[in-house]
């Protein structure tokens, strides 16, 4: 997106801030960081941009991360907690057995602790971070609220029952995202964050070999897409063959995805389910056109702020982790 456009869609989003999903949201501010820790968004921007140039594929994980922890708990960085001998955290949940770049998150809070001890959350860290990945990966940028807290507790029973899973219908997907205080706009949007990234066989092969127990492949899905991906994903137990969730774009942050999606080719059944809703389907649709990309940034900016603001904690409560994968 041209820098003027990209600027253009600050202002509408920014009014957004204003209007929090909850008290806590409403206590998030851009620019929060300002006199504790002024160089707090630079510090990360910088680790970012070197994080990102060794391993462009590590932009979609780092946004996945963000999404993974504010379905559970809100936007707490529980995600990033490690199991102990007592609990099976958030990250060992079995959705989340494919979760990559918690050492580079650790290296980017390692860097904040060392300009300013005690003072930025984890959970703010992730935010930052996952905005930065998508611009770095060509996409939009938006002012990111902080002055989240990081939570104490991670479940990975939560994680299994509580993430949007890949083989979901619109129903249970409304469901899921209404109760994060989203819509259905935010549903077609947000799932646009598939543009980036890989997924393991697992979380689709049962669209290729044994769809609903039919033994054969899922009737939504493109057979000639279909095929291309039996041939890198032999079995539904294959565990160690990545496919891109956007083929030959998987790197780059854009509308490509709706593309596919809009040719049946969307790797999961959540992808293709977009095509079963009237309201979801009229925005696949046009953002498929090419002819509305800064609509779609402009919008995906704004579903990010209000996917941030879910079930933040604030002020005294929480705590602000020294190293994210372990409670003070």
């Amino acid at each position: 997106m041209a820098i003027k456009s990209c600027l253009l869609v600050l202002l509408p989003i920014a009014l957004l801030l204003l209007a929090g999903s909850s008290p806590a949201a409403a206590q998030l501010q851009v620019g929060y960081y300002s006199k504790t820790c002024p160089n707090a968004e630079a510090i990360v921007r910088g680790e970012m941009e070197k994080i990102i140039s060794a391993a462009p594929s590590l932009a979609g994980p780092l946004l996945r991360l963000h999404f993974h922890d504010c379905f559970v708990r809100g936007c707490d960085a529980s995600v990033l907690l490690n199991t102990t001998d007592s609990n099976l955290s958030e990250r060992d949940a079995k959705p989340n057995k494919s979760l990559r770049g918690f050492s580079s998150v650790e290296r980017v809070k390692a860097k904040l602790e060392a300009a300013c001890p005690n003072t930025v959350s984890c959970a703010d860290v992730l935010a930052i971070m996952a905005r930065d990945a998508v611009v770095l990966a060509k996409g939009p940028t938006w002012p990111v609220p902080l002055g989240r807290r990081d939570g104490k507790v991670s479940s990975a029973t939560e994680a299994a029952d509580q993430l949007p899973p890949a083989f979901a219908d619109i129903p249970l997907l409304t469901k899921i995202f209404a109760s994060n205080g989203l819509d259905v706009k935010d549903l077609a949007v947000l799932s646009g964050a598939h543009t980036l990234g890989t997924a393991h066989c697992p979380s689709y092969a049962s669209r290729l070999y044994d769809f609903s127990g039919a033994h054969s492949a899922d009737p939504s899905l493109d057979s000639e897409y279909a095929d291309r991906l039996r041939t890198r994903c032999k079995s539904v137990g294959d565990t160690a063959t990545l496919s891109e969730m956007d083929p030959g774009s998987y790197r780059t942050f854009d509308t490509s995805y709706y593309r596919n999606v809009a040719k049946r080719r969307g790797l999961f059944q959540s992808d293709a389910a977009l095509l079963t809703d009237v309201n979801t389907r009229e925005y696949v649709q046009r953002i498929a056109t090419g002819k509305f990309d800064d609509v779609f940034f402009k919008d995906f900016g704004e579903s990010m702020v209000k996917m941030g603001n879910v079930g933040v904690i604030t002020g005294a409560e929480g705590e602000i982790r020294k190293k994210c994968y372990i409670v003070n």
